[in-house]
């Protein structure tokens, strides 16, 4: 697994160990879980030990997780608005770039580790994921298969007013997925700073324009 993403789970293996809270002999578990947590990771390079601290709204869908029930309907509806808040739509109003540089940017799992330097250009990380071609032999299951993601959604014309619904809200769910799913696991690419506006751009145009391998 990439190192990136072992500290993306972090805070939910805290959360999982967290759960058994105070127990006998008067051990604060909580306490003593973040405490084993912290003393297992260090700052190197571009990783900071403030990774495993949760947002708010994260460590509400931990918690949700822990105790097995889900996240309450207000709660969530807020943590949703909040997000759609924060999607920055293009600046220049077009959505897609270029499909080879997203193919790139997909496959490519750089960026962000201890072993990148400050000047690494960050990858999406995609296929860790998700499915994005049908001549892949190994990509990940946690989210849905992108094989034809265009093309099974009617999308012959990016640029159509037909378009516009399915453009916008593949945008958004890669800018902010919370917007969305208030406890999604995708990774909050635009609003994060993970991938600048043209990267994304070119990630757009990978699964959406009609001459991408992802739609053939």
């Amino acid at each position: 697994m990439n190192k990136k993403y072992l500290l993306v789970l972090a805070p939910v293996a805290l959360a999982v160990l967290s759960g058994c809270s105070t127990g006998g002999g008067g051990v604060d578990y909580d306490k003593r879980a973040a405490e084993i947590t912290k003393a297992s990771f260090q700052d190197k390079n571009l990783v900071k030990v403030d990774r495993l601290t949760q947002d708010e709204n994260m460590a509400a869908c931990s918690a949700a997780d822990v105790s097995g029930k889900p996240l309450p309907k207000e709660k969530a509806e807020a943590i949703q608005a909040a997000a759609m808040k924060t999607i920055k739509w293009p600046s220049d109003g077009k959505f897609l770039g270029d499909w080879k540089s997203g193919e790139k940017i997909a496959q490519s799992g750089r960026g962000l580790t201890w072993s990148d330097g400050p000047k690494q250009v960050n990858g999406g990380n995609c296929y860790n994921c998700h499915q994005i071609d049908k001549k892949e032999v190994s990509y990940g299951t946690i989210g849905p298969s992108l094989y034809n993601y265009g093309k099974l959604r009617g999308v012959t014309d990016p640029n159509a007013a037909a378009s516009k619904a399915i453009v916008e809200y593949t945008w958004g769910k890669m800018y902010n997925s919370q917007a969305y799913n208030a406890c999604s696991m995708m990774p909050r690419a635009g609003h994060k700073g993970v991938l600048s506006e043209q990267q994304m751009k070119d990630v757009m145009a990978l699964l959406l324009d009609p001459k991408s391998p992802v739609n053939q």
